[in-house]
């Protein structure tokens, strides 16, 4: 069984996100913050995460390119789910690392294939 990082300062938003996974069989673990989402990521095998952008302390943005660019978690899918919509938004997302890019309002469709593509790679 998979597990999923779900990186999410929004209460609502997480919930949605978890439950969403949970529902199609999948483990999630979720915090609101990057540095909560490090020392996860550094105790437990994790199959994809599920990073907001704007979050307190240090940006998705800047979790992504950190985790890119170390060996021990390059390999791990990022799906950046963001409210942040335009198209300088999307294009530094991938640029940062990032293997999704979905926008908020989220699609629960299109959440769990993208999730479920980038697991089963």
């Amino acid at each position: 069984m998979a597990t999923i990082l779900v990186v999410e300062d929004s209460m609502t938003e997480a919930q949605f996100i978890s439950n969403s996974l949970r529902e199609e069989g999948l483990t999630t673990i979720t915090v609101n913050t990057a540095e909560a989402a490090k020392v996860i990521v550094s105790q437990k095998k994790i199959d994809a995460i599920l990073l907001d952008i704007v979050l307190p302390g240090e940006s998705g943005f800047g979790f992504c390119r950190k985790l890119k660019s170390e060996e021990k978690t390059c390999h791990i899918p990022i799906i950046i789910c963001s409210s942040k919509s335009g198209k300088i938004d999307r294009t530094w997302g991938f640029k940062q690392g990032a293997s999704a890019y979905l926008t908020k309002p989220l699609n629960r469709e299109e959440l769990l294939q993208t999730v479920k593509r980038l697991i089963e790679n």
